[in-house]
């Protein structure tokens, strides 16, 4: 049996399978994603999601699906399956026999004695889907009737019957070509031999995605149907149909298919698993490397970039990547910020997660003393950036710690805002963001000693002195045992967030050793699960221990008990430096817990978040950069810790 497998008990309980997610991602940016049984649950779902330079430049849905039919004795027997309002339509779910994920998604079903398996796959470097159609096992001459249900619409949006559509098609070599709105590219599908195409042009009306709707958002759709492709095949013969933006050769796709799966990373364990996601995060343009934060919504964001990079890089021995990924966000930098969501720099800590990516990669490179002298000016910029003064009213005070915020904004990466209101605004000196500074200063002295610039490190050793002592005394309780989340003109917020973790885990620590320990005990207490920690300790009157609901609901929930993965290789990483080889079975343990995650929600990947309650079901993004690549980080600290590393 493969390491990810559903039988045909699972697959037909559509409470369970109906939950169960995939995505795969090409490094062109598109995208190919529904359910393990090919029912759309999302707007996002769909069997070909591209870029559309003409239109916004944005990923649209061409091909939400495709439908098939088995025909034996004149009799058909439809394997699609859709929600429509009060009932689902047709039962295709109940032919199943069962699925595997290694490497690539493969439907077994059948019907009589028809066992018919579908497999399919994203070409890398062409936004092209390709599914291969084998005829396993037959008594009788089958025929396959399949029908491709055509969107053309943003991700974020939903289609309506309309009289704009364009429904003229063209013929091409073994398929056909459409194109339903000016500015669009193509859609068009051909087999590897020659089939008979149908017009019969059609919508369907109100197709539901339920995973909309308990999200609060619009969900119906109707989508355009064509017509139908027939063919026939015989036992254990094989039929690739390509979804492409452009006409391919037919007599090629069974090459392009097997060579494409020759490329995949065998997902046969957890760490495999891990690997491939990881590299679907990545977009590379020759030297220009880009990090989009998670699937199917999110798109490239600095913090999450800076953040993501060293797991989904580094852990993958890919140092050059992580190079290049820093260097393209260099290019953004204004006013010693960076932009987090599109143009907007309201990120306080984006750029001092620079100087620990910055770190990261020089460690793993040993080119420690190399970095002043090629990225020492940036360096000095965001540190007088912050040190005098800049957006959001970001700057040092006068014991050296770093102020930031302003009212109805949000500059930390607990960033929810509901009706205009930050949830949780932290005004003033936030802990991760003067743990960051402290380790961003110092790091600095580091490498400029290094390279002799004396006059740069007489300064700024001082003042990182200065930081430390200002750190410990306005955030470090002797009776409590912890850090404050936020401290602002006298004011000491107690409430037990997991920020303070990473002034455990950063190379440069402004804490003492028995300082950590504490800070580590108290999460280890009140936030820490098997999935991650809490934003929020189950103590507090204001803690939410469930993700879900409307869009405001979840929004309450994000940041105020909600769990966080990414937040686990930092415990992790600070439990390490305080323990040595005597914590690495407690890190191992909580880090392989995740291999259960690989078939609860986002199949092969790590969720975005989870309920802060057990048994802490997953939500939010089906997969997030920064998860799998702070579990992969994580592991890779464990075996450098049992090497003695």
């Amino acid at each position: 049996m493969t390491y990810i497998h559903f039988d045909k008990t699972q697959l037909t309980n559509l409470e369970y399978s109906l939950n169960k997610e995939l995505i795969r991602v090409n490094e062109l940016g598109a995208y190919s994603s529904s359910t393990i049984i090919n029912c759309n649950t999302r707007k996002y779902h769909g069997l070909l999601v591209t870029p559309q330079p003409k239109v916004d430049n944005e990923l649209h849905v061409l091909l939400s699906g495709v439908d098939d039919t088995v025909i034996q004795h004149g009799q058909e027997f439809h394997l699609g399956l859709h929600k429509y309002p009060g009932s689902y339509h047709p039962l295709g779910h109940k032919y199943l026999l069962d699925f595997s994920a290694d490497p690539i998604p493969k439907l077994t079903y059948q019907v009589g004695g028809v066992v018919l398996s579908r497999e399919r796959l994203l070409v890398h470097n062409d936004n092209r889907s390709l599914i291969r159609y084998t005829l396993v096992d037959c008594h009788s001459p089958t025929i396959i009737r399949s029908q491709p249900f055509l969107a053309f619409r943003s991700r974020h949006r939903l289609n309506k019957t309309n009289i704009w559509a364009n429904k003229k098609y063209q013929n091409i070599e073994n398929g056909v070509q459409w194109c339903l709105y000016e500015g669009y590219t193509p859609l068009c599908l051909q087999y590897s031999k020659e089939v008979n195409f149908v017009p019969v042009p059609d919508w369907y009306y109100n197709i539901e995605y339920i995973e909309e709707k308990l999200r609060g958002y619009d969900y119906l759709e109707d989508l355009y149907v064509p017509g139908y492709f027939e063919f026939s095949l015989k036992k254990g013969e094989s039929i690739i149909l390509s979804a492409g933006t452009s006409s391919t050769d037919p007599d090629s796709l069974k090459r392009t298919f097997s060579a494409q799966l020759r490329r995949r990373i065998p997902r046969d364990s957890f760490v495999h698993c891990l690997q491939s996601a990881a590299r679907q995060f990545v977009l590379e343009d020759n030297k220009k490397v880009e990090i989009v934060a998670g699937y199917p919504w999110f798109g490239r964001w600095g913090r999450d970039s800076f953040i993501a990079l060293p797991g989904l890089t580094l852990a993958t021995h890919q140092p050059q990547q992580c190079k290049n990924a820093i260097d393209t966000l260099l290019e953004d930098l204004q006013n010693g910020l960076f932009p987090n969501v599109g143009a907007a720099y309201n990120s306080v800590d984006a750029p001092l997660w620079f100087f620990w990516t910055l770190q990261q990669y020089g460690m793993y490179t040993q080119s420690q003393a190399k970095i002043w002298k090629q990225y020492g000016k940036v360096m000095q910029q965001i540190l007088h950036a912050y040190r005098k003064g800049t957006n959001y009213h970001i700057h040092a005070q006068a014991d050296g710690l770093i102020y930031a915020g302003t009212a109805g904004k949000a500059l930390t990466w607990m960033d929810a805002v509901v009706e205009g209101e930050p949830v949780t605004a932290r005004i003033g000196c936030p802990v991760e963001i003067n743990a960051l500074w402290y380790n961003a200063i110092c790091y600095s002295v580091e490498v400029a000693r290094l390279a002799g610039d004396n006059v740069f490190v007489d300064e700024w050793s001082q003042y990182a002195t200065q930081v430390q002592h200002a750190f410990v005394q306005n955030f470090w309780d002797d009776k409590r045992h912890y850090l404050a989340d936020y401290v602002c003109n006298g004011f000491q917020d107690w409430a037990v967030r997991p920020n303070m973790v990473f002034a455990t885990s950063l190379p440069y620590s402004p804490l003492s050793e028995t300082q950590r320990e504490a800070v580590l005990q108290k999460i280890k207490e009140e936030l820490l699960t098997p999935r991650g920690l809490r934003t929020l300790s189950p103590k507090d009157p204001n803690y939410q221990g469930s993700y879900a609901g409307s869009q405001r609901e979840r929004d309450m929930a994000y940041h105020q008990g909600t769990v966080w993965p990414w937040l686990l290789g930092h415990f992790v990483e600070g439990y390490l430096k305080n323990h040595a080889k005597s914590g690495v079975h407690f890190a191992e343990t909580l880090l392989n817990g995740f291999a259960q995650t690989m078939t609860e929600h986002g199949i092969g990947t790590i969720s975005e978040v989870f309920d802060g309650d057990p048994p802490h079901h997953a939500g939010g993004a089906i997969s997030q950069a920064w998860s799998v690549a702070e579990v992969l980080r994580a592991l890779m600290l464990v075996e450098q810790y049992k090497a003695g590393k």
